[in-house]
């Protein structure tokens, strides 16, 4: 009798490794607009928590410590490039559910300071209606893609997180002008 497989072989469940949600992650290079953006939320928790604190002899502190995960995943989301996690894997703001991804493709256009990440889709899989995806690249040869800043772009890193928590059908290559190899 074989081993039934384990419930989370599929990928579809978190991992969680010394208390934090196992995910590959990469950012946006910082801008003075999400900073902005970041202090423009702080304040206007702020402001609401003495508008209500004023208004309904309520505690402010409350509102800022209910808002303050809020305003981080906001800001976190608005910075986010690239990232796979229990959910599948995101590029920008368009969520892939894991069964659609057959491989990531990586390609690093030729001079460029940009590493470019895709996404190759099962066969009949489509991209979510509405999903802001980006325009075609010629290094890119996979549909889904985003690009993001060579500095931050660990493929190292990215495989390790897909050999032990992306699901097993999910392959990682690497694409040059040359052709495309697997990535070790």
């Amino acid at each position: 009798m074989s081993p039934s497989p384990s419930p989370d072989a599929s990928g579809a469940r978190p991992t969680r490794r010394g208390g934090r949600w196992e995910r590959y992650r990469v950012v946006h290079p910082f801008s003075a607009r999400d900073q902005a953006g970041l202090w423009g939320a702080i304040v206007g928790v702020v402001a609401l928590a003495l508008l209500l604190g004023w208004a309904l002899d309520m505690k402010g502190g409350v509102v800022i410590v209910a808002a303050i995960p809020f305003v981080i995943g906001w800001y976190e989301n608005r910075r986010t490039a690239f990232q796979f996690d229990a959910a599948g894997a995101r590029f920008g703001t368009t969520l892939l559910p894991w069964s659609d991804v057959t491989q990531f493709v990586v390609a690093e256009p030729p001079g460029g300071r940009e590493t470019l990440i895709g996404a190759r889709l099962r066969t009949g899989a489509t991209p979510p209606t509405g999903a802001d995806l980006s325009p075609p690249h010629p290094a890119m040869p996979a549909p889904v893609h985003v690009a993001v800043p060579r500095a931050k772009f660990d493929l190292a890193k990215m495989i390790r997180k897909a050999r032990s928590y992306a699901p097993p059908h999910v392959r990682i290559v690497v694409a040059d002008p040359s052709g495309e190899r697997a990535a070790h």
